[in-house]
């Protein structure tokens, strides 16, 4: 199989996606890989380490999308790479199409196989290519919400972990999945106040078990994220229905009620934000605010620290990315349970459920089209 690795178009989006050492391991199972020059630059990975693992280094975008039979990104096809979009193309990559009609509509115009990481699902329920981005941003989501609250960035000037006779800030984070768990280890870290709400209780006990204490968790209502965002100066959106579209966990009449300078990260905007006053942003307009409160919504934050977030991305998708290589992709397919959840599009129609619903579309089950 030839797999193609193109370099990433969106906004600040510095992660790629395939490391040299998966090259290699293609290389010796007798596939040819294609990468865009430049492709790894962002991440600290140069153009000879992919010529020394036996990488075919190209000079456009174009020659990589039309000769490789696959595909493999970290970000969803920007409107400027629709035109590369082909039938018999197997894309693997971050989708999120929930939010995204105009995108499905362009996979499907142009009988695209898309594989979304986000909806490989084990047998166990585990999201394995989500958990790595999940763990970046939720431990990042703290560290910027920290910086935002500085003043001179627009926050209300509160330090997290506090001072000697100053009380510490107070988190609020909305979700108890990798997001929220990973956010509350940097945020109890840092000596803040901690709250976490979700609607699972058997998942907030485990919270309480894991944090012995250290992080207040409640059951997820209107009046309890109301009466939490009162008295919030970090807040956390990390809410996830996987594939589908993010309920809107905080309401727009609830912002008047928070403090002027207050911060929300919406790690969920990725599925449409768990805000109701949620946009997506990039890492160059990163910020806007409502009612005073500062939003934080980049949509592809672990590109923030794109070394680290490419290695723990690539380590979990390149076993899937192997199997479809060396088996094709039916017969990766019909062996892996897991990786048939991924397929979101194939011969024009759609095959995920909640992507479906999402958009009020038809959807076929991928095992009575293979």
């Amino acid at each position: 199989m030839i797999i193609g690795v193109p370099r990433e178009v969106k906004d600040h989006e510095t992660r790629v996606g395939l490391v040299p050492s998966a090259v290699i391991a293609l290389h010796e199972a007798g596939h040819q890989v294609l990468v865009e020059v430049g492709a790894g630059v962002g991440s600290s990975l140069p153009d000879r380490d992919y010529k020394e693992a036996g990488a075919t280094l190209v000079q456009s975008a174009a020659e990589v999308w039309e000769r490789a039979g696959l595909v493999i990104k970290v970000k969803e096809p920007q409107p400027r790479e629709y035109g590369y979009l082909r039938p018999g193309l197997v894309l693997y990559t971050y989708l999120h199409l929930a939010p995204l009609p105009e995108l499905t509509s362009r996979l499907l115009e142009a009988q695209v196989t898309a594989i979304a990481y986000e909806t490989i699902r084990e047998a166990d329920g585990s999201l394995p290519l989500l958990t790595p981005m999940s763990e970046v941003a939720g431990r990042l989501a703290v560290q910027i919400g920290a910086v935002y609250l500085e003043a001179p960035n627009g926050g209300r000037g509160v330090l997290l972990g506090g001072v000697p006779g100053v009380a510490p800030g107070n988190v609020v984070i909305l979700g108890g999945g990798i997001v929220g768990t990973n956010a509350a280890k940097v945020a109890v870290g840092m000596g803040a106040h901690v709250t976490l709400i979700d609607r699972n209780i058997n998942r907030l006990r485990q919270i309480d078990d894991v944090f012995h204490g250290h992080v207040v968790t409640l059951a997820s209502n209107v009046w309890t994220v109301r009466e939490a965002l009162r008295h919030a100066d970090l807040v956390i959106g990390g809410v996830l229905v996987p594939g589908a579209s993010t309920p809107k966990i905080v309401r727009r009449d609830m912002l008047p009620l928070m403090k002027k300078g207050a911060v929300m990260v919406d790690v969920s905007i990725d599925q449409g934000g768990c805000f109701e006053t949620s946009h997506p942003t990039t890492h160059t307009d990163p910020i806007f605010f409502v009612d005073g409160v500062l939003h934080y919504c980049v949509s592809n934050m672990p590109a923030a620290v794109p070394h680290s977030s490419t290695l723990a991305l690539t380590n979990a998708t390149f076993p899937y990315l192997l199997a479809l290589a060396n088996e094709g992709f039916a017969g990766a397919c019909a062996a892996h349970p897991a990786l048939r959840q991924g397929v979101n599009t194939f011969q024009g129609q759609v095959t995920y459920p909640a992507v479906a619903e999402s958009q009020g579309r038809q959807w076929k089950d991928i095992a009575t089209l293979l």
